[in-house]
């Protein structure tokens, strides 16, 4: 995280003040991290969204007036440069699957330790996603599916750098191992995969991914 000064801006999102306090006081020790606000359903999150610009938002799934869920859409839509990581008591939690179609970056088990929890917001902030790779696939394999397509993107816009690093993207590969393949940095790869994903009109690398399957940008040549 050295190529940024200021501390990543963190927003959490609970209904129990109890367990936002524990992880506001765990967040507190880390210099690189700011907890810029607290939310106890999903509306007032969008409201401090708003107003605070968190750079990643720590959303609970179930929650009174406006649920995780409905919140990431709203966010999302409102605000697409926040990344959402997902607190979730269970990876088999059934609107989980739905919130990261919607745009989350991935999501971080309650009960996880402080270091994965921090490793996870700083992943998220850097636009990796933070999501099992069956899980990836799952979702993957859905986005995929003719029956699913949405009205193609104008891909065209990509630059040829663009196209390479999105032809990475359909095989999985992190930051890391795009930057060590295209011989750039990965601060590059990020700025690459933030201006796909702004072309594409697309909220996640996960859906990058597979429009790319999808639409056969997987080899080197741009497909007719």
């Amino acid at each position: 995280m050295s190529e940024r000064t200021d501390p990543i801006r963190v927003l959490l999102v609970d209904d129990h003040e109890l367990f936002r306090q524990g992880v506001s006081a765990i967040l507190g020790g880390v210099p690189e991290i700011e907890v810029v606000g607290q939310a106890e359903n999903g509306q007032v999150a969008l409201e401090l969204c708003a107003t605070q610009q968190p750079d990643v938002v720590l959303m609970d799934i179930n929650m009174p007036v406006c649920s995780g869920l409905e919140a990431t859409r709203m966010i999302k839509e409102k605000f697409p440069h926040i990344r959402i990581l997902i607190l979730t008591v269970s990876s088999a939690e059934e609107s989980l699957f739905d919130a990261i179609k919607s745009g989350a970056s991935g999501y971080v088990l309650k009960n996880a330790s402080p270091v994965a929890v921090i490793e996870s917001i700083q992943r998220v902030y850097a636009g990796e996603p933070v999501i099992p790779s069956d899980l990836a696939m799952h979702i993957i394999t859905e986005f995929s599916s003719p029956q699913k397509a949405q009205v193609k993107p104008e891909v065209d816009a990509l630059t040829e750098r663009e196209l390479e690093v999105l032809r990475k993207l359909s095989t999985g590969a992190t930051n890391r191992e795009i930057a060590k393949a295209l011989y750039i940095s990965e601060n590059t790869v990020r700025n690459h995969v933030r201006s796909i994903l702004e072309k594409l009109h697309l909220s996640n690398r996960v859906q990058a991914a597979a429009y790319a399957l999808r639409e056969g940008y997987t080899s080197e040549e741009r497909p007719e």
